[in-house]
């Protein structure tokens, strides 16, 4: 599963995560809820909960812009044969990565922050942004091989679970 990615994501040994997962997302409106559904179960059940409101913005802003920006005007938003766009997150020993593949093969555009506090009332350019502000570290990369589009990825440093302090002790 993670092979496609490997060209898409910052130089760590994909073969080394310890725990991996997936969702497909289609084009529609409640994919991005579906997908900070998704982040939620999973960050729980590896027992990051505590992570869950950073990674779930960053989740949102990226699956967002994957919706909005990445996919063909006029393509079909609601009955695709596969679904546009998928959502993975994967955690190593102190790292956390999430990455949304998407069809494109655009490059993300971010706007300089100085744009951004001239106009409070515009709705977008931010989101990119914030993925900055709340990851370690983000960046993009086009698929290779058969898979066309681009990964776009923000990296998370957490603690091993083993440094972890254990609830109710």
């Amino acid at each position: 599963m993670l092979e496609p990615l490997r060209q898409g994501l910052p130089p760590l040994n994909l073969a080394a995560a310890s725990d991996a997962a997936s969702c497909a997302l289609h084009a529609r409106y409640e994919a991005v809820r579906e997908a900070r559904q998704f982040t939620r179960a999973t960050l729980d059940r590896w027992h990051m909960g505590d992570r869950f409101d950073d990674v779930c913005l960053v989740v949102s802003e990226l699956v967002t812009n994957a919706l909005r920006h990445a996919l063909p005007a006029g393509a079909p938003r609601l009955a695709a044969p596969e679904p546009p766009v998928r959502l993975h997150l994967m955690r190593w020993t102190g790292r956390l990565v999430c990455a949304v593949r998407d069809p494109s093969d655009d490059s993300p555009v971010t706007r300089d922050p100085g744009d951004l506090s001239d106009d409070c009332s515009a709705e977008s350019g931010r989101g990119l942004f914030l993925v900055d502000s709340f990851s370690d570290s983000w960046g993009w990369h086009p698929l290779a091989g058969a898979l066309s589009g681009k990964v776009v990825w923000a990296l998370f440093r957490h603690p091993d679970a083993a440094d972890r302090p254990v609830p109710g002790l």
